[in-house]
């Protein structure tokens, strides 16, 4: 896996007694049937979102005025690499280098099998007191995806293991192979208060669903009074 280059985004250190209005993991689908050209057009997805001045301004207008925000990418039951540490974004240029270096980071999984519970369970473990370096008000994993579990545990198992925590699992089913993957995603992956899904036509359509999404994400909307571990709650489709 190539090297990243150093990121200067707050990280550590003295960062370690700050408060975050959001503590997000972003966890990002790279099992096979992902294909290359899919890949670039979701790591641009990713790099101009957090360039755009809404995602920016729903960062900075919060209680704390920051967001804690890492991601990894993840295929099969032991297929995670964390590209992106913890990191704190509470300026502009905070979130837009943030969003450079997305849209730098290298494919690391090219196949595995599809296993987004141990994907729930590994950005679970992220958001845990020893793995997260920043107070958060809130914790939200985002899972990303073009198909439904066919290795490892039933996500349900993991998604309620997370919501049990207290964490809220958002997520952005791509349609492009499966036209009714949004359904699977309501009935198997979110839960947690306020959990949603953002669905995209194809990968063409990442980066407008993945930035509405940190927008509603960040603003802690949509509420719902849905049940807490799965069934359906709130589609919201672009």
């Amino acid at each position: 896996m190539a090297a990243l280059p150093a990121l200067s985004l707050g990280l550590a250190g003295p960062a370690i007694a700050q408060q975050a209005d959001l503590a997000l993991v972003l966890a990002a689908d790279c099992s096979g049937s992902v294909r290359e050209e899919h890949y670039v057009l979701q790591q641009r997805g990713y790099a101009d979102a957090f360039s755009h001045p809404k995602v920016v301004d729903a960062i900075l207008s919060g209680l704390h005025g920051a967001v804690a925000v890492c991601y990894f990418q993840w295929s099969g039951p032991s297929l995670h690499n964390l590209l992106l540490p913890w990191t704190l974004l509470k300026s502009r240029a905070d979130v837009l280098a943030f969003g450079a270096a997305l849209g730098k980071v290298p494919r690391s999984i090219f196949g595995g099998g599809t296993a987004p519970g141990e994907a729930i369970d590994f950005g679970r473990a992220l958001l845990e007191a020893d793995r997260l370096p920043f107070r958060a008000t809130r914790r939200v994993i985002d899972v990303s995806g073009d198909g439904r579990n066919n290795r490892g545990q039933p996500p349900a198992l993991a998604r309620d293991r997370a919501v049990a925590r207290g964490i809220t699992i958002n997520g952005l089913p791509i349609l492009h192979m499966e036209p009714d993957i949004d359904s699977y995603y309501e009935q198997n992956i979110i839960g947690g208060t306020g959990a949603f899904i953002m669905p995209a036509r194809d990968y063409a359509s990442f980066a407008e669903a993945i930035r509405r999404k940190l927008i509603l994400e960040i603003a802690a909307r949509p509420q719902t009074g849905g049940p807490q571990t799965g069934g359906p709650q709130t589609s919201l489709h672009g």
